[in-house]
């Protein structure tokens, strides 16, 4: 299995997100690949590493995802891999909860969200963002 990390969404993602059901509540699973210095894409000199960038995006997402109706649930560092192979671990995981797409895409379409992206994107080498949504399986 081939894995390719992209921080933006490509074009048949967005219209793939923007069809079918987009009105009942969905998680999404973040998996998160830290770059080692922070690099901004104004050019901006900065010492910053990438999981300092990522960790200020993260403070201030907090108050974009509530301005939806959205919450953070958890986040933490990967420690190891339990089942399967990888030649390469994820830095951290995070899961949040929306209300909907439509909630969601309002957010990162707002121009204060993609002022707070601008660290998100500095910091991230890559990122798988899983979409699904919770049932019992039991």
């Amino acid at each position: 299995m081939e894995v390719k990390n992209h921080l933006k969404p490509h074009k048949t993602q967005i219209e793939g997100f923007l069809e079918g059901d987009t009105d009942t509540p969905i998680t999404m699973l973040n998996l998160l690949k830290f770059k080692e210095k922070a690099e901004y894409e104004d050019g901006r000199e900065t010492d910053l590493t990438g999981k300092e960038a990522y960790s200020i995006y993260a403070k201030e997402v907090v108050e974009h995802l509530k301005k939806v109706g959205a919450n953070w649930v958890l986040s933490g560092k990967v420690s190891r891999l339990m089942i399967g192979e990888a030649e390469d671990l994820w830095d951290s995981v995070g899961i949040a909860r929306y209300p909907s797409r439509k909630a969601m895409f309002e957010m990162i379409m707002d121009p204060d969200y993609l002022e707070s992206e601008k660290h998100r994107s500095a910091g991230l080498e890559g990122q798988l963002n899983i979409e699904f949504k919770e049932d019992e399986l039991l």
